[in-house]
């Protein structure tokens, strides 16, 4: 697949999560075989973009290009001005957030909150094209409700006003993350359009992305939260889609090496007070249904320094390889 002039090495992609997708994360899942990882949304905000939390959000030292940013905000001249600020300090992509769920997004009308107005969708989307030279995705939900489902309507202006991918998670705004995916809309959208259109929400395995490539005719999948704690899930998902075969689960030497790999990422970003903090989710997901899971994931709750951390992922891995 290409985006613009970039070649992705795959079509299983990640999908930006706040809070989850920092650069450790990304360069992680890259490596496992995620053809393309999205930045956690930034604030086209102006005087936020100096503040440590977006300072650390745009930090992409050491990452594999391309570069792909989301900006999240309701106001194109904004967003055009994001965009323009973002491809400066190194964005190779721009994603426009219109699909996030949380109240404290859409009560400013940005994220998912935009699809209850479609003029203002296109209106954003051919601001922040004219704005960058660079290629322009966006990341939408199937509506405002099940009664509002209007998403092909939106694909529809999204194209228009020169996007160049379109990923669409398979519930409307009303739903968050409840109850199941569903992915008619998406097939849906799919016929109607020609760009890239990428398949997203409750792909947790192999199988279920071949079937959600079937029923939808998508070009690709975007995984989020089934990733947490399983970068090699990039892996095996691009291996049985291109052979039909299941790769082996790892064995707990690799999941150690990986975590620990992992941890030194968020102790080099964060620092080390809250890089504990940071890590104690990713411990978590990532041990939790291995033996003795809980007990490691209650210890290193309570703990506030790097060093000590790491040491208890390793003790607990070099005895469960044993």
């Amino acid at each position: 697949m290409k985006i613009g002039a970039h070649a992705l090495p795959s079509a299983v992609f990640v999908a930006p999560m706040a809070g989850i997708t920092d650069r450790p994360f990304r360069r992680l899942a890259r490596r496992y075989g995620a053809g393309l990882a999205v930045s956690e949304m930034v604030s086209a905000r102006p005087e936020l973009r100096a503040t440590r939390k977006s300072l650390l959000r745009l930090d992409h030292a050491g990452e594999p290009g391309p570069v792909s940013v989301q900006i999240a905000g309701a106001d194109p001249v904004m967003l055009a001005d994001a965009a323009r600020y973002n491809v400066e300090r190194g964005a190779q992509i721009i994603d426009i957030n219109m699909g996030c769920p949380a109240k404290k997004v859409c009560n400013v009308a940005a994220g998912s909150a935009l699809l209850s107005d479609e003029s203002l969708v296109g209106r954003i989307v051919e601001a922040v094209v004219a704005a960058v030279p660079v290629p322009v995705t966006v990341k939408i939900r199937t509506g405002p409700s099940p009664a509002q489902r209007n998403a092909v309507r939106v694909a529809r202006l999204v194209e228009a006003a020169g996007a160049q991918m379109l990923a669409i998670h398979g519930r409307t705004r009303a739903c968050m993350f409840e109850g199941q995916a569903e992915y008619d809309t998406i097939a849906e959208v799919k016929s109607r359009i020609r760009i890239p259109v990428i398949a997203n929400g409750d792909v947790t395995t192999p199988a279920e992305a071949k079937r959600v490539l079937a029923l939808t005719g998508a070009d690709g999948i975007m995984i989020g939260r089934a990733a947490q704690g399983r970068p090699w899930l990039f892996r095996e998902i691009t291996h049985y889609l291109a052979t039909g075969e299941m790769l082996p689960a790892p064995r707990p030497r690799e999941i150690g090496a990986v975590l620990v790999e992992h941890l030194d990422g968020l102790y080099d970003l964060y620092g080390d007070e809250q890089g504990t903090r940071v890590a104690r989710k990713h411990i978590g997901w990532t041990v939790r249904e291995l033996p003795g899971g809980e007990g490691l994931r209650a210890a290193v709750n309570g703990m506030t320094v790097a060093h000590s951390q790491r040491a208890a992922v390793n003790d607990y891995f070099e005895r469960l390889a044993a």
